[in-house]
């Protein structure tokens, strides 16, 4: 990618509100298992930092998608990976559908407010028993009138416990998995949700996360996301965003760890010299680093080709792939270096550790990237390529 004053502004933007806004903080937001979303999100909005490729009519500055991966990136060097998730979850996996297909209505009423920061939305895909087998799900929309009325439950759904909406993907016929399901934009004050405590997290210990469940919940159906059946289809069109975000998301968390096991093994010395100097150590972070970069310049070509309106399943899915491999790798090898220190629960490494591991499985397991990537290479079982 070509990089604009823009995309510099931009850039320099992110940073100095992390370091400033951000970074000062996460020790103490890492503990409380919570940050302050609503604050820092109107903050976020006041900058137009969750608006950027959104249109400008809805309070979006309307440029192109390279300019939010840039600030995707950026957002990576927050030290606490559970705060760009959840400002993830709010600009490139909740309201994409909603910008591209909801009603004027529809945008008015939640898309301009998501770009303020002003409303704080949520993505209910996963379930219990479906979370990357999307066409398995069970929660089901049915027509009462003008409204639909929603019952079923959603897993691990992040920013749940303080969103004001949930862009909820539900079964709204018995028609055939792919056709049968719709998004709909559910408030989350709605009468018969209810939001299970935060769930006790691995890592992203910052992120707001819980299971919500649905009884009898009752909507208009103006509040569906384009036509009725066609939410199988935008959903899989946000999750090209999505990962997308995630595999730019990780770079600077990566090089931060790097970084500093390097610094790290500058300082510790064992047997009369400092770690750094072994051959197999110093190497060893000259290959982490040309992986990462490997890693960006996929993720820059697949956001190149993605404005350039071309289908991009194939490489998003290898840089989502990519992203949650090496990041167990990077993390790993790093906290190898740091010894016993590394297996402290309050270090850059240990976090990144817990944090990473995330990556492989939300959006879409490996597994399923893989299955994408088979199939569109021609190679699964009974396909011809």
């Amino acid at each position: 990618m070509i990089f604009t004053q823009e995309h510099k502004e931009i850039r320099r933007t992110v940073k100095s509100y992390i370091e400033n806004e951000l970074n000062p903080h996460v020790e103490e937001w890492e503990a409380a298992g919570t940050f302050p979303m609503k604050e820092i999100f109107k903050q976020l909005g006041d900058l137009g930092l969750l608006g950027i490729s959104k249109p400008t009519e809805y309070g979006g500055m309307g440029l192109d998608y390279s300019y939010n991966i840039v600030a995707a990136e950026e957002f990576g060097a927050c030290r606490s990976a559970g705060v760009p998730l959840a400002i993830g979850v709010q600009t490139d996996m909740c309201t994409p559908a909603l910008a591209r297909f909801g009603s004027e209505e529809l945008k008015k009423e939640f898309l301009t407010p998501s770009i303020t920061g002003e409303m704080i939305g949520c993505i209910g895909v996963s379930e219990p028993s479906a979370g990357s087998d999307v066409a398995g799900l069970k929660t089901h929309a049915k027509k009462d009138g003008d409204d639909y009325i929603i019952n079923g439950t959603k897993m691990w759904i992040t920013n749940s416990p303080s969103a004001d909406f949930i862009c909820l993907l539900a079964n709204t016929s018995d028609d055939k998995v792919h056709v049968n399901k719709s998004l709909i934009v559910v408030p989350m004050n709605t009468p018969g949700i209810e939001v299970a405590p935060k769930l006790n997290k691995l890592g992203m210990r910052s992120s707001e996360t819980a299971q919500v469940f649905f009884d009898n919940v009752r909507v208009p159906q103006r509040f569906r996301i384009g036509a009725e059946g066609s939410g199988f289809m935008m959903q899989m069109m946000q999750f090209q965003e999505e990962r997308l975000f995630g595999a730019a998301n990780i770079l600077k968390g990566l090089e931060t760890c790097v970084d500093a096991t390097i610094d790290y093994c500058r300082e510790r010395e064992t047997f009369g010299q400092p770690l750094i100097n072994n051959q197999v150590i110093h190497f060893r972070f000259a290959e982490l680093q040309t992986e990462i970069e490997a890693l960006r310049c996929m993720v820059y070509q697949g956001v190149e080709q993605y404005v350039n309106k071309q289908d991009v399943t194939k490489l998003a899915s290898m840089a989502k792939l990519k992203a949650g491999r090496l990041g167990r790798e990077v993390a790993d090898s790093c906290l190898q270096y740091w010894g016993g220190n590394g297996f402290m629960w309050d270090n850059v490494v240990s976090r990144m550790y817990r944090d990473v591991r995330l990556v492989s499985i939300g959006g879409g397991a490996d597994e399923i990237m893989l299955g994408i990537i088979c199939k569109l290479m021609g190679i699964l079982p009974g396909k011809k390529k």
